[in-house]
């Protein structure tokens, strides 16, 4: 099965014999538990549950049997209250028993889904997660596009390198556009120099796997244009500045911003979200070969400007380069690239957090108060233009890399900026995606960060036709 049909398969119709789910608080479990009955206040007594948020407490019946369920929460946010529960408790069919609001019961919802969620393809799962019964006000539609959204960026970015290359990315990109009757062409190989995308290529050149361009759209011609553009690096080796043993473990997750914003073009698509929308992948392997792009090498971009190689293991920035230049070339309403570009990001925020340039502060307030809203967080860096300074090399335009320790995040992202027109509004996120522990609807693996927060900002943006 695949994972986000068997997350899904955990939201089920109400049926007889569910088990109550009882959402109690610590400063309010005596209140409530008075009213469930004397069965359950002398199992909390006896079992002396306190209500820590995040645990719970299953009630017995006189057979043993789960009479009840007390689930504990703090002061977190409902998508994750009930998150934890389907991998936790016993199988079987649950239910809240008191009805909330709209917006609660559609992120119980979504939590539990994303709770249900395992990586499958090499592994069957040990048992089928808990179900709970659609909590009455949830917005299905919603659930189901956003949980299938995640778990298909989780799946492309939790699946080995060796069953991801780029042509397998075209084919997941592919998948998509025929979903939604979106249209879908790819430029392979030595063709992306014809078709001037030369920076592509270089990073690519070196692999078996030929490099490329996956190129989608979808919406009306004449409605707002929103582009993505996704780092798709689907190996990252580091190329000829090869990367250490223990910073390649993890380079299968390389392509997470084609993975994240594939899935965002998903759901914008499944919504029908008044806009024109295209996607770019720009999506290689970083391989060492006798064809490999060297340290000191200069590249003429698509856009004119040469970039020499200061350092090859910083090819993200490269193959985003030219896809960006195309982007800006159609003038859209809004570039949104995702990559997981620096190291110096995750040293900055740490791994939850996305780091988020953007020249426009009112774009940017909207954004960060979204994702604040949505549980999904970004977290603001200066695109701080005197550090453009550290990119400047005697010999091209651009240097690729700063020799300097500094501010590896801003820079990165500086180069890009030249290839985006300051008129453009642009948003630029630096993402570890990446869980490296299991919590409550989120386990260890891929992840699709500012995928709801860019959701919900293009649902407020645009809206429907």
């Amino acid at each position: 099965m695949v994972s986000d049909e068997s997350a899904l398969s955990a939201l089920v119709e109400g049926e007889g014999g569910a088990v109550p789910l009882t959402v109690v608080a610590r400063d309010t479990l005596i209140a409530t538990v008075g009213t469930l009955g004397t069965m359950a206040a002398r199992w909390v007594e006896a079992t002396r549950f306190t209500a820590e948020p995040g645990t719970h407490l299953l009630v017995p019946d006189g057979d043993g049997k789960p009479l009840r369920v007390l689930v504990a929460v703090g002061g977190q946010d409902p998508i994750w209250d009930l998150a934890g529960l389907p991998e936790n408790l016993p199988e079987g069919v649950y239910a809240l028993d008191a009805a909330s609001d709209d917006t609660r019961a559609t992120r119980h919802a979504l939590g539990w889904a994303l709770g249900a969620y395992a990586f499958t393809r090499y592994r069957a799962r040990k048992r089928p997660p808990a179900r709970l019964v659609w909590p009455r006000q949830a917005d299905r539609p919603l659930v189901a596009r956003l949980a299938r959204a995640q778990c298909l960026a989780r799946d492309l970015i939790n699946t080995p390198a060796e069953a991801m290359g780029p042509a397998e990315l075209q084919q997941a990109v592919e998948a998509v556009a025929a979903r939604h009757d979106a249209r879908c062409t790819t430029i392979v190989g030595d063709d992306l120099l014809a078709a001037n995308y030369p920076t592509i290529h270089a990073v690519g050149r070196a692999s078996t796997r030929p490099p490329r361009l996956i190129d989608l759209t979808w919406g009306a011609a004449g409605a707002p244009k929103l582009t993505l553009v996704g780092k798709g690096v689907c190996f990252d080796s580091g190329g000829l500045d090869l990367k250490t043993a223990s910073g390649m473990r993890l380079m299968k997750k390389d392509m997470a911003g084609a993975a994240t914003l594939l899935a965002l073009a998903d759901a914008i698509m499944d919504a029908g979200l008044g806009i024109r929308l295209r996607l770019l992948v720009p999506a290689v392997d970083n391989a060492v070969s006798g064809g490999a792009l060297r340290p000191g090498d200069i590249v003429r971009t698509r856009q004119g400007l040469t970039v020499e190689i200061g350092n090859t293991d910083a090819e993200g920035r490269l193959i985003l380069c030219d896809a960006l230049a195309e982007a800006a070339s159609e003038r859209p309403d809004f570039i949104v690239d995702i990559a997981t570009l620096t190291g110096a990001a995750r040293v900055a925020l740490g791994p939850d957090l996305p780091a988020l340039f953007l020249r426009d502060d009112g774009l940017a307030a909207q954004l960060l108060a979204v994702g604040t809203r949505e549980s999904d967080p970004l977290w603001r860096l200066p695109l701080w233009q005197p550090y453009r300074d550290m990119l400047k090399t005697p010999i091209a335009d651009i240097n690729n890399a700063s020799e300097e320790p500094f501010a590896g995040a801003i820079t990165a992202a500086l180069f890009l900026a030249d290839f985006v027109p300051p008129e453009i509004p642009w948003a630029h996120l630096d993402s570890y995606a990446w869980n490296r522990k299991t919590r409550p609807g989120r386990p260890e693996g891929g992840e699709a960060p500012a995928l709801r927060a860019l959701y919900a900002f293009a649902t407020e943006r645009y809206g429907r036709p």
